[in-house]
């Protein structure tokens, strides 16, 4: 019974706690949702908020499947649990793999999603605030160079922009001083009319792309084992679901064994009581 009770809470606790996260998620994405303002770009890829709501959501399903199965013995919803577990491992591995044998074809989507995300600045907050982030953080700006900030309506290079932030680039491409307190927010004002020689020594001139592709490849060992960790984990949790269903099962062939010819009992329950007592012999 000690190892029945090991393998239930075990999973148990593994899907509360994703059960908790996938709720916090959902409940930042709706803050987010309602937050800002109107009329803005509203589409998975390019809509944090919205991101947040459907991941969360989809994580709160299958983690509310397997919470509840693991607690009530039902084999049924611990069966759907694993199922959509085993799908999700697999899309993930077949997604590596396809990266891998298919790199240039990543690149150019992720370079295409990318650009996609700089002409949509400033029409989302949410998309902008990120933006300026992963600039920050990489020391880098637009995709392949400074110069890309030229693709958004209000930075595009041409006599014809009335913007006052034309030729510009975002104050979150702009080289940190030390002992700077104050923000210059109008530090990227005009720099794309310069050469990156000249530009290099006021604002990042390295795209993101190839930072973020230098900064993966620096630091392989940190990607893999996150990578490799969250598979593990996934892996844990199938083998505790299919565990916790075959040893169920086991009890039900006992039961059914034990009741022959009884038509009192049930030869296939959903589920048993949440404290069930299934012994080990």
């Amino acid at each position: 019974m000690r190892g029945y009770r090991a393998i239930k809470y075990t999973l148990f606790i593994f899907c509360y706690f994703f059960w908790v996260v996938s709720a916090i998620l959902i409940a930042v994405g709706i803050y987010a949702k309602i937050a800002k303002e109107k009329d803005v770009v509203d589409t998975l890829t390019l809509d944090p908020a919205l991101l947040l709501i459907i991941v969360g959501s989809v994580m709160f399903l299958i983690t509310f499947l397997g919470c509840f199965g693991a607690i009530r013995n039902a084999t049924c919803l611990l069966k759907t649990f694993l199922a959509i577990l085993v799908i999700i491992f697999l899309l993930q591995i077949a997604a590596g793999v396809v990266g891998y044998l298919f790199t240039d074809m990543v690149m150019e989507r992720t370079e295409k999603l990318m650009m996609k995300a700089i002409v949509q600045y400033r029409e989302d907050q949410d998309l902008e605030n990120a933006i300026d982030f992963i600039q920050k953080k990489f020391q880098c700006c637009g995709v392949e160079s400074y110069k890309d900030w030229s693709h958004n309506v209000y930075f595009e290079c041409s006599d014809t922009n009335p913007s006052l932030e034309a030729c510009g680039v975002p104050f979150s491409c702009c080289l940190h001083l030390q002992n700077q307190t104050v923000l210059n927010t109008m530090c990227g004002y005009g720099m794309q009319q310069q050469e990156e020689s000249s530009a290099s020594q006021d604002v990042f001139t390295i795209g993101c792309l190839e930072k973020i592709v230098s900064w993966a490849k620096n630091n392989l060992l940190l990607v893999a084992g996150l990578t490799g960790g969250l598979l593990l984990l996934e892996v844990c949790m199938i083998s505790l679901a299919a565990a916790q269903i075959s040893w169920i099962k086991k009890v039900q062939r006992r039961q059914e064994e034990n009741a022959a010819g009884s038509r009192s009992v049930r030869k296939d329950s959903f589920w048993y009581p949440a404290f069930a007592d299934f012994d080990d012999e």
